[in-house]
């Protein structure tokens, strides 16, 4: 058996594409953190728990309606967008003046009464969730089994970001949304309706966390819990990546997955912690992150 560093390469292999599958999954809840940041300045805490929103619409789907998979992979974002632009229309949008600690209590408040909800309902259990049949299963690479799931969140996750940055980034509609959040009197004396702009933005980026939850749900137990305890390790690649910044969130997400996968096979003690202390590291040289802005 080839080893590589003492490490069986099967094992180094698979730890490398469950750290790919975590990235996949920090990159696409961070971008939605980035995107409503750096278009809206407000630091969104309730991003977990639309996440675990998300997860918890498609088991429902399928538990009580006999929805499958695909259809809530592409309704649940939907209806997630839209609870956020409920939230964004009544709460958030009397504090785009105020300190960003405004945004932050209140967003965390909406996760405690999330959370209290669900576990009220559902207890703190997980509910499992079957894989779709069409992508049960794995592919033996010769050198290691691949599970098609697996394969698929990585794709997924993968063409969301790039589409998503690619949008904001080079498209006249990204420079509408970034002109608008940036001189908002300026977009508006061209007839643009910035507070609309605004509540879309909003929705997209929770948007996003309800598709990633969608394309947790059969990894991990669907629970009211399952945002908090990623939530914070979002935040980590976020700063680290650089607030508001699209791509550093991409890359950094993906990065930071691989290195906590590849940090249990050779040191599992400080998987947990690796994140956190790469966020110190690079805050101490480059405060904005490693794609941010310096002000």
């Amino acid at each position: 058996m080839t080893e590589i560093f003492g490490i069986p390469i099967q094992a180094l292999l698979g730890q490398l594409l469950l750290g790919l599958v975590n990235g996949s999954f920090y990159a696409v809840l961070s971008l939605g953190l980035a995107v409503i940041f750096g278009l809206l300045n407000i630091i969104n805490f309730a991003h977990g728990a639309l996440y675990m929103l998300g997860a918890f619409l498609a088991w429902m789907g399928l538990a009580y309606l006999g929805l499958n998979y695909w259809v809530m992979l592409a309704v649940t974002p939907v209806i997630v967008g839209l609870f956020g632009i409920l939230i964004e229309r009544t709460l958030i949008r009397h504090l785009y003046k105020l300190d960003h600690l405004y945004g932050l209590l209140l967003t965390f408040g909406i996760t405690l009464l999330l959370e209290g909800i669900f576990r009220s309902v559902y207890g703190v259990s997980g509910q499992p969730y079957a894989t779709p049949a069409l992508l049960q299963g794995g592919v033996n690479l010769g050198f290691m089994y691949l599970p098609i799931y697996r394969a698929w969140v990585v794709l997924a996750s993968l063409v969301v970001c790039f589409a998503t940055w690619f949008v904001i980034e080079k498209t006249r509609l990204g420079a509408l949304l970034r002109a608008g959040t940036e001189n908002p009197r300026l977009v508006e004396a061209f007839g643009v309706n910035v507070p609309l702009v605004v509540t879309l933005t909003y929705g997209f980026g929770v948007a996003l966390a309800g598709f990633a939850g969608v394309l947790a749900a059969p990894v991990m137990q669907v629970s009211p819990l399952m945002g908090s305890n990623l939530i914070i390790v979002v935040f980590a690649v976020v700063v680290i990546g650089g607030m508001g910044s699209i791509m550093g969130s991409i890359v950094t997400g993906l990065g930071l997955g691989v290195i906590e996968g590849l940090t249990k096979v050779f040191w599992p003690e400080a998987s947990n912690t690796v994140v956190f202390i790469i966020m110190v590291i690079v805050l101490l040289l480059r405060p904005a992150g490693l794609f941010g802005k310096e002000k």
